[in-house]
């Protein structure tokens, strides 16, 4: 496909960005295949990582397709990409058991899939010769490295997105393009000399800034460990999370800002977790947990699974190594 004019690439790209903002995207960028050299030093920083083995059984990390982005979609030349908002101002009630902020609501991995395939759709009427695909976090990309590309926030020392006015509460989504369009300017770091979040870990999961060691994260073992039992270190480390784990957020200066809350009704807690119990966790059986957990990224926790958390769990003491 020959490149278009610059004055209409430039109109479709602020079209492109216009629509994904109309589906609740903020916010929203372009950036160009195969990317600048910091894109390169986060492909090589995976692969340090993936090295040093800080993956523990997440072997899909490893995954060749992940090293480049053209692989998952034949001449791609562009990408779009979205946050989505997911900051509600509630807390988990005193003495209950604590659920990760991004799965209070409807699985994000549906909610942004959606609204992107409507986005792509949209863009094959402008342009009906491109073709597109859409990436959520379960697809082979360097999500979170294509994201500070298209200068959507930098990647935090706890390795999380951060926008400047937005903080770090927010899930990504890409949409691979065909069409070479205008790219955005990649962000620039804003994390500074602080360590806050590498300070407040309790397992000492984040070894080094940007470098966080699966096998020793709270919301590793809660959400991807199969074994049937934590390892003691984590068990000690628990505190009162059942599922994934927001420490490294919570005391991260950027999200201690008035941040915009978001209104989506897919994005609200359901009633019950705010206020669940050890007691009542520990009850569920499979029936109850399939219906309580229906259209929800919790369900990779599978039931035993969730039954062994809310065991280790502790909500009558703070967390200690």
């Amino acid at each position: 496909m020959a490149d278009a004019e610059p004055s209409s690439l430039q109109n479709l790209s602020a079209a492109l960005k216009d629509r994904a903002r109309r589906e609740g995207f903020e916010p929203v960028g372009i950036a160009n295949l195969p990317g600048s050299g910091r894109l390169q030093m986060r492909t090589e920083a995976l692969q340090r990582w993936l090295n040093q083995g800080h993956a523990a059984d997440m072997a899909w990390m490893a995954a060749p397709r992940r090293l480049d982005a053209a692989q998952l979609l034949d001449g791609a030349r562009s990408v779009l990409a979205v946050g989505l908002n997911y900051y509600v101002d509630q807390q988990t009630q005193p003495g209950h058991l604590k659920i990760a902020r991004y799965a209070w609501g409807r699985d994000y991995h549906r909610v942004v899939d959606q609204r992107l395939r409507r986005i792509g759709r949209w863009l094959s009427e402008q342009c009906p010769d491109v073709r597109w695909r859409v990436c959520v976090d379960s697809a082979p990309l360097l999500d979170k490295a294509w994201a500070e590309e298209a200068g959507l926030g930098w990647i935090g020392k706890h390795s999380n997105l951060i926008n400047s006015t937005r903080g770090s509460w927010m899930v990504l989504g890409h949409l691979l393009i065909t069409e070479r369009l205008q790219a955005d300017e990649p962000a620039r770091s804003l994390c500074g000399r602080c360590t806050a979040c590498m300070q407040a870990c309790p397992t000492e999961a984040i070894r080094e800034p940007f470098v966080v060691d699966a096998s020793r994260c709270l919301a590793y073992h809660t959400i991807e460990n199969r074994n049937p039992q934590l390892p003691q270190e984590i068990e000690n480390a628990l505190g009162p999370w059942v599922a994934g784990c927001d420490i490294c957020q919570d005391v991260c200066p950027w999200n201690h800002r008035s941040l915009p809350q978001t209104t989506e009704p897919d994005l609200q807690p359901r009633p019950w977790l705010l206020q669940l119990t050890q007691q009542q966790a520990l009850s569920w059986d499979d029936e109850t947990w399939d219906q309580r957990l229906r259209s929800s990224a919790l369900r990779r926790i599978k039931p035993w699974m969730w039954r062994r958390n809310a065991k280790a769990a502790r909500t009558d003491q703070p967390p200690t190594l």
